[in-house]
């Protein structure tokens, strides 16, 4: 019998493409604060992070102003930006093709808890998995360990080595580790194989298709 248990997935970059939804709901903020629009992919860092990180650390916000900047932020992303997003070619048939071998499916997410399910249910994948597990509106969980934690506790998983973390950025990585989990990145997201391996990825895909195939040896 496997020791693999449940799989955990991020959400942006890993189950959909947000990149359109992000970088027009960072726009958004950067003219209401009178800063000239950088050329959209510059704005790709912004994906994977928490907000105000993004914002200290690309426009110099200090902490009070990053959290003002997430809620005028969130007037957008709100209302248009979490539906300019799309599913990765052959990630709900991934889903269901894990599920059905035996795997307990969860989303462990930097994002709101409350804008992450509004977005799994708009595309269909809330109800493939067993437990959504998201930050705060006000982004009380500052790492990723929190929200993994917090998945794996809810999803009845006693032994963190039984579980997979699956996510295209370093923070996916390194939280992982500090659950004690193991760690899949994948490319056809946002983190490059560089950043990955530096965070000690312990697999790296390159499709949604490798990663099935991964997920499934993992099983046996």
């Amino acid at each position: 019998m496997s020791k693999y248990t449940a799989v955990l997935f991020d959400l942006d970059g890993t189950l959909t493409d947000p990149a359109e939804g992000i970088t027009n709901s960072v726009f958004y903020t950067l003219d209401h604060y009178g800063i000239p629009r950088p050329p959209r992919e510059e704005l790709y860092s912004f994906i994977g992070p928490p907000l105000s990180e993004s914002f200290m650390k690309f426009y110099g916000f200090p902490e009070r102003q990053a959290n003002e900047a997430i809620q005028v932020y969130r007037e957008y992303f709100s209302v248009k930006g979490l539906f300019e997003n799309t599913v990765y070619d052959g990630m709900a048939e991934m889903l269901d093709t894990l599920k059905e071998a035996g795997y307990k499916l969860g989303v462990a997410t930097a994002k709101p808890e409350p804008l992450s399910r509004r977005i799994l249910e708009h595309f269909g994948l809330m109800d493939k998995f067993d437990y959504l597990s998201g930050n705060t509106m006000t982004e009380t969980y500052k790492t990723k360990a929190g929200i993994i934690r917090l998945a794996l506790d809810s999803m009845g998983v006693t032994d963190p080595g039984s579980a997979i973390m699956v996510g295209d950025r370093m923070y996916d990585v390194i939280g992982a580790h500090e659950c004690g989990t193991v760690s899949v990145g994948v490319l056809y997201g946002y983190g490059t194989r560089e950043e990955l391996e530096y965070a000690g990825a312990d697999h790296i895909c390159d499709t949604v298709e490798d990663t099935c195939k991964l997920l499934l040896s993992l099983k046996e």
